[in-house]
């Protein structure tokens, strides 16, 4: 894959996944930016001072002053990848209306903001828009636990189908990936039990985004694609 000289957002950079996404796209030559909540976060971003990185710091993605100051930055956007977002889990009857509203400002109100910004950078040229849902958004009685969350991701899901087909005559193509569990630290620490073999890698997933964000991927729009490696 070929992203010499082409500019590409990650949302969520340096998090875990958002990390190996950023690493698969330098390599294969991308201009990466990535979004930092703040100081704390932009510091101990590990590839903060690759020369195709840039770090800016903008505050939460839930907010579109920071959203605009994010995209407005970025000429040409060729890709703009979503891999923000939180994860809590608890029974409905105990989830209360601030952890409901967190759920889904960080999974789907952020999604929805970066690819409205993403797709007016993007109106003229063309370009690439990938979101990461979650098995839950494809799977729902796997969601049950995690109720707030699966709504969240599974609206990222039929956001990703409804935007490809909006958006596919301008040359944009939108699609999401779906993983299970992935193997990163904060997962192990939480699930020392788990057959962790079976979990797919942050890599791994970050090479199927890496495709769907490419300028190779001619033809593929509106697929949520599962990634649950062998679990």
């Amino acid at each position: 894959m070929d992203f010499r000289n082409r500019h590409v957002i990650v949302t969520g950079g340096a998090g875990a996944l958002g990390t190996a996404v950023v690493s698969r796209l330098i390599e294969a030559g991308a201009l990466c930016h990535v979004p930092c909540l703040n100081e704390a976060e932009a510091a101990r971003f590990r590839l903060r001072d690759h020369k195709q990185v840039t770090v800016t710091v903008t505050g939460s993605l839930t907010e579109e002053r920071a959203i605009d100051k994010l995209y407005r930055g970025v000429t040409p956007l060729w890709a703009s990848v979503h891999t923000v977002g939180g994860f809590a889990a608890s029974a409905m009857r105990d989830t209360d209306l601030a952890t409901i509203r967190q759920q889904i400002e960080m999974n789907l109100i952020s999604c929805i903001l970066c690819c409205r910004a993403a797709v007016r950078a993007m109106t003229g040229t063309g370009g690439r828009i990938v979101n990461v849902a979650a098995r839950p958004a494809l799977e729902w009685r796997t969601g049950a636990g995690m109720t707030a969350y699966t709504a969240g991701k599974a609206g990222v899901a039929a956001l990703t189908a409804a935007l490809a087909e909006e958006v596919a005559k301008d040359g944009i193509l939108v699609n999401a990936v779906a993983p299970s569990i992935m193997d990163t630290p904060a997962n192990r620490q939480a699930m020392p039990k788990a057959d962790h073999a079976l979990w797919p890698k942050t890599e791994e997933v970050a090479a199927t985004i890496a495709f769907l964000a490419s300028p190779e991927n001619l033809v593929t729009r509106g697929a949520i694609v599962p990634v649950y490696g062998k679990s």
